[in-house]
């Protein structure tokens, strides 16, 4: 007998019995926020489902009806599992050496996030990926970034060198003045405690990054 995620067997079922594989996003959605619940949710996210998840939050899930706060909190906190598990399963002890290495690890962990959040990647020195250290988490188009901060947890670490990434919540990844002038900052205090600043990169949407070695700005 065909398995599938209409009919006898319900979405819940053939998710216990260890077949995730065969349900559709409906079928997972419906196990989420149950089956009324799953043409609001596409209502909000429109036709692309799986990327419009990333973009979801709390505020808009609980105006749905059926959906409380419990649902929706339950939804969120299934996507940011899956963004995190993306993010590490991908890249446990990987070499970075490129931005678009950075971008790989950095842009499953950003997608869809609606503030700038200031990352270091801690390497040793064969730029192999010891851990990626969340530093701040700014406004909409800012980052706060104190340098003592950025390297706290690369020391402890014993990196031997770090990369700095942030997201620009607007998509578009062009450094501002002032995401050059604190990448000098950084660049500056490296050069003090021992630890190289190789980079800068910037994440906007849909695979867009710039670094700031590349464009000659550090």
């Amino acid at each position: 007998m065909a398995l599938c995620d209409q009919g006898d067997q319900p979405s819940r079922d053939l998710l216990l019995q260890g077949y995730p594989h065969v349900l559709s996003d409906d079928g997972l959605l419906s196990v989420l926020v149950g089956e009324s619940g799953i043409q609001q949710v596409r209502g909000l996210l429109g036709d692309d489902v799986r990327d419009g998840l990333w973009h979801l939050c709390g505020d808009d899930l609980v105006t749905l009806e059926g959906v409380g706060p419990a649902t929706a909190a339950r939804l969120l906190a299934a996507v940011e599992m899956g963004r995190r598990m993306r993010s590490t399963s991908s890249n446990r002890r990987m070499t970075v050496t490129t931005p678009e290495d950075v971008a790989g690890v950095c842009e499953p962990r950003l997608r869809g996030l609606d503030r700038e959040h200031f990352l270091a990647l801690a390497l040793n020195s064969k730029n192999r990926l010891l851990r990626v250290i969340e530093i701040s988490i700014g406004s909409l188009n800012a980052s706060i970034v104190h340098p003592r901060e950025l390297f706290k947890g690369a020391v402890r670490l014993s990196a031997a060198s770090i990369i700095a990434v942030h997201n620009h919540p607007s998509g578009d990844p062009t450094p501002s003045g002032a995401d050059i002038s604190l990448t000098r900052r950084i660049v500056k205090a490296g050069d003090v405690l021992g630890i190289d600043v190789l980079d800068h990169v910037i994440i906007g949407t849909d695979g867009q990054h710039a670094s700031l070695r590349d464009l000659g700005l550090m």
